[in-house]
């Protein structure tokens, strides 16, 4: 049949053909189960590293405003926030690679210290991947801040504070023992590193998230049975 029809047609023909194909491929790895399978859709942390969740198993996104996957992801963290168990707990620690990621991480940690983060973390994402605002250095993220209503004059006084240089001295520390070397990446328990790329995709990764969370609650309910 295809032998009688023009030769453009039977291109475009194809070309739709192969894009439907290709699209539900797309789909049906998404939909697909997700394994838990060491050193491959996630990486044992080793030795693993102590949590600041109490007894709370710890979900931690490394991650900075400077990245535009971590932007991308920001619903993808938000969902696994809102599907987090009672016994788990969902943070955040800001990476930093260079001068321009340590401004943003000073400001995320000042904005946490001021209770500002509900109301200025997806705004911030926003502003720079968004809306392409050209915030780059630490004064260009206080003006933007400023617009969101902060004090100006004190988000600069907390951002030199021992407070902040404290947090940013233990993100500089725990980022390389976690193993991260780019974001984002969830760290669950201070054991188990994900990664997009290891899981398969943002969807995946929401999943594998939710099975490790699980496995470290085993694990925490274990280890106490043992005392």
């Amino acid at each position: 049949m295809l032998k009688h029809l023009p030769k453009l047609l039977v291109g475009v023909l194809l070309a739709i053909s192969f894009s439907a194909c290709a699209q539900e491929q797309k789909e049906a790895a998404a939909n697909a189960p997700v394994v838990a399978e060491a050193g491959k859709t996630y990486f044992p942390i080793e030795p693993a590293e102590p949590t600041a969740s109490g007894d709370k198993v710890e979900v931690l996104e490394v991650f900075s405003y400077a990245c535009i996957h971590c932007a991308h992801f920001q619903p993808y963290a938000d969902e696994i926030k809102s599907k987090l168990p009672d016994y788990a707990e969902f943070s955040y620690m800001p990476a930093i690679f260079n001068e321009q990621w340590e401004a943003f991480a000073r400001a995320f940690y000042t904005a946490q210290s001021l209770g500002l983060l509900a109301k200025t973390h997806q705004a911030l994402f926003d502003a720079v991947h968004r809306d392409h605002r050209p915030i780059r250095s630490f004064d260009d993220i206080v003006a933007f801040y400023g617009e969101q209503g902060a004090d100006v004059g004190k988000f600069k006084q907390v951002a030199a504070s021992f407070e902040i240089e404290s947090k940013l001295a233990r993100s500089r520390s725990m980022v390389p023992k976690y193993g991260v070397d780019g974001t984002p990446t969830i760290i669950i328990d201070g054991k188990y590193r994900i990664t997009a790329g290891s899981a398969g995709g943002y969807p995946q990764l929401v999943a594998l998230v939710d099975t490790l969370v699980k496995k470290a609650h085993a694990e925490r309910l274990a280890a106490k049975g043992k005392k």
